[in-house]
């Protein structure tokens, strides 16, 4: 159920004009070091690099603040590889159709609750008493053992989510920029694929409620990888998207202007959108399919001891299935080599240092992200305690989960569809449909708030959780597609795992806050729906930055003008081209 929330596999007011853009300052040599974008190949590529920024005019001369043909054409798609095959790009959408996280945050969620909860006891009837926590008469409270004390169980699946999103940020903050160079991003992908794959096959073993802590450890390195499997992958999606044929028969138009700079734009945003929409599609179809698939395993052996083990074993086997074939057909786009004297582990420490001084001359791509932070962090703890809720709700049946998946699936895989026919249909841009998912963003939680002043709604009932199934999975999978695009419309091309590692950043470094804030909510009051009222206040507040401080088109304008400025010629010279235009020399990197 809880798949699309961390998706967020990892788009604000501008605070200059580009009438001021001469007048920035000059980033440090030092800086310029850890900011390559892939250098020229071949002569013709350092040729067309060498073009200066010519912005676009209105009739008298004047600057529009558009760009202009040439301001995109500097920002060249050759250097990025291979035009994408048919082949490679169904072995995208079959990666993304396995990987839909029924397994990692589903199933194994699940299956730490259940197992923690059949392992602890009632506090309301004496810690010496150790009353089941599913009595006839139970409380509704559930402890377990913690530090010495107790810890409600609700708080302890929240510590576990908030561990996990630390270990992300560690991993992404530490390897995310170093994707963006040679060939690491493609084995860092591969490996933590195949971290993931193994913990879920070794749910098997947890068969017992005192192996609640494994079931907690191989929980936590699931979910981690799983969420690092989403920030890798959605970091191919940009340079993907550039290297289609659609996009590079745009961009020849573009050269040879037969279309303007505006429709350029409309129409590349449009493509990435296709690609978006489509890939998160076919995870939905992959996330229905899969839940099918496991009712051959949950309704005939519905009474034996390891169904659910069977169940997560059969679930991660066919991501195996339809994940391997990427790995076989990704066409090689190698990044530049690292610049000498860096080192794998401590460049993404400096990019995104450098990144985050930027916020000057990229001010939407950061205040998007900022927005983006708060809004991951209540989507993604809402997402975990109505989880938490609903398994309680329904004694952790694995079948009946699957029934809420079934829902959410089909209901995702129409409004995914849908909402690309609106948008393709009515030309709408990528905010005005990231806006709409944004509302039901904010509706959940309220929905949640509403039950603590009444036992008729507010997820107190069963039917709730099939119609919050269904709305989530109306709104919420466009809302995972459109945040990924607004992320690409203003990532700079070359940069782009830089960026979407700090998307992913975002995300996961959020999502450290809200778990522990919403347990200590509950270890003090006792009652889980104290937790609504701060998310939805978390939700409402980033929504309103996104709706109100966001610009798509400056945005896009200032990340391909930060992009051809930090441009690297075929020799390796890092070009500022404000310095160029004006005589000085180049800088040369590091």
């Amino acid at each position: 159920m809880l798949y699309l929330l961390v998706r967020v596999t990892v788009r604000s007011t501008r605070l200059s004009s580009f009438a001021h853009h001469d007048l920035l300052a000059r980033p440090s040599s030092s800086e310029e070091s850890v900011f390559k974008p892939p250098a020229a190949t071949n002569a013709s590529e350092a040729a067309a690099l060498d073009a200066k920024v010519v912005p676009e005019l209105d009739d008298n001369g004047k600057k529009t603040g558009k760009l202009g043909a040439s301001d995109l054409g500097l920002v060249q798609v050759d250097y990025d590889g291979p035009i994408v095959t048919r082949r490679e790009l169904w072995s995208y959408y079959l990666y993304y159709n396995g990987n839909n996280g029924v397994g990692p945050l589903g199933f194994s969620s699940t299956l730490f609750q259940s197992l923690a909860f059949s392992a602890g006891w009632d506090p309301a009837k004496g810690n010496d008493v150790r009353a089941p926590c599913d009595a006839p008469d139970a409380s509704g409270q559930c402890v377990l053992p913690w530090a010495g004390g107790t810890k409600q169980v609700a708080s302890v699946v929240l510590i576990a989510n908030g561990l996990c999103f630390t270990a992300m940020t560690l991993l992404f903050t530490t390897l995310g920029s170093a994707a963006d160079y040679g060939t690491f991003g493609r084995w860092l992908l591969f490996v933590v694929t195949i971290v993931c794959w193994a913990s879920q096959f070794a749910s098997v073993s947890l068969t017992s409620p005192s192996m609640w802590p494994s079931a907690m450890a191989l929980f936590m390195l699931s979910f981690t990888t799983y969420g690092a499997t989403l920030v890798f992958y959605a970091a191919l999606f940009p340079r993907l998207a550039r290297n289609t044929p659609r996009s590079r028969e745009l961009r020849r138009k573009l050269e040879d202007g037969e279309i303007s700079a505006e429709n350029f734009e409309k129409e590349e945003s449009l493509e990435k959108n296709r690609i978006s929409n489509i890939s998160t599609m076919h995870s939905n179809i992959g996330y229905l399919f899969v839940l099918l698939l496991d009712l051959s395993i949950l309704l005939p052996l519905a009474d034996h001891p390891r169904v659910n083990n069977y169940t997560i074993v059969l679930t991660n086997a066919y991501w195996v299935v339809t994940g391997i074939w990427w790995f076989i057909f990704q066409q090689p786009r190698p990044g530049p080599r690292l610049p000498k004297g860096e080192h794998y582990v401590t460049i993404g420490w400096k990019q995104i240092w450098s990144a985050c001084k930027q916020y000057k001359r990229l001010p939407y791509t950061f205040i998007y992200l900022f927005a983006f932070f708060l809004l991951a962090d209540g989507l993604n703890t809402t997402g975990t305690l109505v989880g938490i809720i609903q398994n309680e709700t329904v004694h952790f049946s694995f079948l009946t989960n699957t029934y809420y998946g079934i829902c959410q699936a089909i209901t995702s895989t129409i409004s995914t569809y849908g909402f690309w026919v609106i948008q393709n249909r009515f030309k709408l841009n990528t905010k005005t449909m990231f806006v709409v998912t944004n509302i039901a963003t904010v509706l959940i939680p309220f929905w949640g708030m509403l039950g603590l002043w009444t036992n008729k709604i507010g997820f107190h009932h069963t039917w709730e959780f099939w119609f919050y199934n269904a709305f989530f999975g109306v709104f919420q999978a466009p809302y995972y597609a459109f945040s990924q695009t607004m992320m690409a419309e203003v990532t700079p091309p070359g940069f782009d795992n830089m960026f979407f590692g700090l998307f992913g950043l975002s995300n996961r470094a959020s999502s450290m806050i809200g778990p522990n804030v919403i347990q200590a909510i509950i270890d003090n009051t006792g009652n889980k729906w104290m937790g609504f009222p701060f998310l939805f206040a978390l939700c409402a507040a980033a929504a309103l930055v996104i709706w109100f401080g966001v610009d798509i088109e400056k945005g896009r304008s200032d990340a391909v003008k930060f992009a051809v400025e930090r441009r690297v010629d075929a020799a390796g010279v890092i070009v500022d081209e404000r310095d160029s235009s004006s005589g000085s020399k180049d800088n040369r990197g590091v």
